[in-house]
């Protein structure tokens, strides 16, 4: 297994580019092994030159939350959009490294292949940690589709350059969809069932809501304290 700890991550955008050109030949869709028993979902948030990055598990197909850990990196490269993993990836890989119980999946609040480098949050930290990823975000960075219906569980592919790249799923009844995107070691059907379980009362998949929920927090009331 590839880690952080083998992974230069790069200061600059040349290298960035090198590294998205190479990491999406090494981006696997291929069908889950097995069942995951822990699923995770990472978040990160800034506060002046620091990253934090938070990694929350539930256990699956229950959902119920079993441990959180957060981490807090420096910030070594600059916001630019489409190379977000750069500047994010650091804060939650420390985070997850962190976590006792170590999760099957992991959701992020990002993109997979659905990326105009194809090389998504999702799949960059998927091929660095080879662990199955899925990107679940709110909104669409690339491809076309069209409207799913209306109830939970209707879904519509989003096509990109001709391929299908993720899903546009409805997780609740009545409400803006979410777009599901391929990440690494994962197919489709099996991303698509996984982030749907992990949905309660609201839109976005429990894991990824509490991860959210506490980067905020310790942005607010933590870190001021500590920095």
């Amino acid at each position: 297994m590839m880690t952080s700890e083998f992974f230069h991550w790069p200061r600059d955008i040349s290298e960035a580019k090198a590294v998205q050109d190479d990491f999406k030949n090494k981006v696997k869709i291929i069908p889950l092994r097995k069942n995951p028993e822990f699923i995770a979902g990472v978040d990160a948030a800034f506060l002046n030159n620091k990253a934090i990055g938070v990694a929350c598990v539930y256990k699956y197909p229950e959902i119920i939350p079993v441990e959180d850990a957060y981490a807090v990196t420096e910030i070594t490269f600059p916001y630019i959009p489409g190379f977000l993993s750069f500047r994010e990836g650091p804060a939650i890989i420390e985070a997850l490294n962190r976590l006792k119980i170590k999760p099957h999946v992991i959701l992020f609040d990002g993109q997979g292949i659905a990326h105009p480098k194809g090389l998504g949050i999702a799949s960059h930290i998927g091929v660095i940690l080879d662990i199955p990823t899925i990107g679940c975000a709110k909104s669409r960075l690339v491809g076309e589709y069209k409207q799913p219906g209306m109830n939970k569980g209707k879904a519509s592919s989003l096509k990109y350059q001709g391929n299908i790249v993720g899903a546009v799923v409805r997780t609740r009844d009545n409400v803006k969809p979410v777009f599901i995107s391929l990440g690494h070691r994962i197919d489709l059907e099996a991303s698509v069932v996984i982030a749907l379980r992990c949905v309660r009362r609201y839109r976005i998949p429990e894991p990824l809501r509490r991860a959210d929920f506490l980067s905020k927090k310790i942005k607010r009331e933590q870190l001021p304290e500590k920095l």
